[in-house]
């Protein structure tokens, strides 16, 4: 399967990754449009040909609360999610980051009720983006993958030591049918190290695991947290850079197209990314000085790469596919914002809100979206726009 891509549902392509990558428990429960991983997961368990822990929990926070007991034994653990799932897991995923527990969970992005949406956007982790995990997000299938691989190293370095979510839009990308090229259970043995967790928990050896702290060393424990999270970005660089020596496949913390001599640059993340493609295509032909830049990592979120990838530009437009209540828009562009606040020669920041609970963005919206966040960056008077509601 190494030689050649394989067109297959992107789900069940990560699936077969997660069996290459040698996990030693699965706890999963179903969810749209999530189930079709964790089901083939279970196909895979039960037709021999994974040696692992299967668990079929009864709701998705056992599944996080399952999967914390075997990180914390030491064993290479995966789950995913989707959505109200993620949300049921949400007091857990704090304390999963806190005791440094090296969990990969996969989110097929999708819309929180209500009203009651099985359709994809961001509103799911961007509601957990502060709970400490790292946050990484694929464009297409390949990524899907390859990223998935790469979150089991950069998630039990030892440096690290942290969970991460891998996000792949629901249903845009989760059912899509793409050709995909899966490594060998060699090639990926060949990257990924075995996974030797330093204080696991054994009778043998006692250890203390989410003990109770005071108001005299809780704050310097957040700080740490805070720290190691920060510091994780160098080790996500090299890691994305040793994948892309051995595959060939490079992965940056902020991905570039098209970007030179371009005055408007537009900033997304996930699968709707390659219809911008399109569309920068479509405006360069036409003469026009457009670029797109897509975050790869969302949390830590990489602001020196960010600053340098933008620098030349004059206007920065963010999509974000979620909507802050009460606040400046989407969330992404609170943080951009914030990235180059204060900075000479940075650009000008508008956000735009759009695709929300899988609403589709056409090469023709996006053209639109130039149009209307060139406007925006010079309206002092509006903090964002939502593209696309109906009158």
């Amino acid at each position: 399967m190494s030689n050649k891509p394989v067109g297959m549902e992107v789900s069940v392509a990560l699936s077969e990754t997660i069996m290459h990558c040698d996990v030693d428990v699965i706890a999963a429960y179903p969810i749209t449009p999530q189930t079709h991983i964790v089901e083939h997961l279970a196909d895979l368990f039960a037709d021999g040909e994974m040696d692992a822990e299967y668990i079929p929990v009864e709701s998705e926070h056992s599944a996080l609360s399952a999967c914390m007991g075997s990180a914390a034994a030491g064993a290479r653990t995966f789950t995913a999610t989707a959505a109200q799932g993620l949300e049921y897991m949400h007091e857990t995923l704090f304390i999963a980051s806190a005791m440094r527990m090296p969990i990969v969970m996969a989110i097929a992005n999708r819309a929180l009720s209500a009203p009651i949406s099985v359709w994809g956007d961001h509103s799911d982790v961007m509601a957990a983006r502060d709970t400490g995990w790292i946050s990484i997000f694929a464009e297409n299938g390949q990524e899907t993958v390859d990223l998935a691989i790469m979150s089991f190293r950069i998630a039990e370095d030892h440096k690290v030591l942290l969970p991460v979510f891998l996000n792949l839009d629901g249903f845009h990308l989760s059912h899509m049918i793409e050709p995909v090229l899966i490594p060998s259970r060699e090639e990926v043995k060949a990257f990924l190290p075995e996974h030797i967790y330093p204080a696991p928990l054994h009778p043998s050896k006692p250890v203390a695991m989410g003990e109770c702290a005071g108001p005299n060393i809780y704050t310097e424990a957040k700080k740490q947290q805070w720290e190691v999270l920060e510091k994780s970005i160098d080790i996500i660089r090299q890691v994305f850079a040793d994948f892309g020596k051995q595959f060939g496949r490079e992965y940056h913390l902020v991905e570039e197209y098209k970007v030179e001599g371009a005055k408007t640059l537009l900033l997304t993340m996930g699968s709707y990314s390659e219809t911008a493609m399109t569309c920068v295509d479509k405006m360069r032909a036409q003469g026009k000085k457009v670029g797109l830049i897509r975050l790869r990592c969302f949390r830590p979120f990489p602001f020196d790469d960010l600053r340098k990838v933008v620098k030349n530009a004059d206007t920065l437009i963010v999509l974000d596919r979620s909507l802050v209540m009460g606040g400046p828009g989407g969330p992404v562009m609170s943080e951009v914002r914030s990235a180059l606040f204060g900075r000479k020669g940075m650009p000008k920041v508008s956000g735009i809100v759009g695709g929300l609970g899988g609403r589709d963005i056409t090469v023709e919206d996006f053209e639109k979206i130039y149009d209307l966040g060139e406007k925006l960056a010079n309206d002092q008077s509006r903090e964002f726009a939502m593209y696309g509601v109906k009158e």
